[in-house]
């Protein structure tokens, strides 16, 4: 892994790719998503801060966990310009998403444990099936085996 002298102040995109493992078109989504930022030169190539390396650190962080990237960006918008996350900010950010991913769990435990019942039914009906109409919100309204669009007759 290439070293960075401290003295180096900005990192190019390859740089940045190495030290952080994420890819070059990676940082370049995220950069497009507002998640990091960077200048360009006069030659037009991207500088990054050293501060970016912990950006991406934090953003792949929260993606392992299933933080979608929309979350993780107004996370950061709560952020200072320009300052990059810290210890407490991930204790505080990461308190604030255990609800989401707790409920995300109770979801696939669910789907786990019914997924051999389907299965084995067959009919993936849309009043019955827990994959398909996951806690019979389409039931109440109508019966079958596929969800007909409103107003729309085939």
């Amino acid at each position: 892994m290439p070293q960075i002298p401290e003295k180096i102040h900005e990192l190019t995109v390859g740089q940045l790719a190495a030290r952080s493992g994420a890819a070059v078109s990676a940082l370049h989504f995220y950069e497009s998503k507002g998640l990091i930022s960077s200048r360009r030169t006069s030659g037009n190539q991207r500088r990054y801060s050293r501060d970016a390396l912990r950006r991406v650190a934090f953003i792949r962080a929260a993606q392992r966990v299933g933080i979608p990237l929309a979350t993780i960006r107004e996370a950061l918008a709560e952020l200072p310009e320009e300052r990059t996350p810290t210890r407490e900010d991930w204790a505080h950010l990461s308190e604030a998403w255990r609800s989401e991913l707790d409920e995300r769990i109770k979801q696939m435990e669910r789907l786990r444990d019914h997924l051999t019942d389907c299965i084995g039914c067959g009919c993936l009906s849309l009043d019955a099936c827990v994959l398909s109409n996951p806690d019979d919100v389409f039931g109440e309204r109508r019966a079958g085996s596929r969800l007909m669009v409103e107003g729309r007759r085939g």
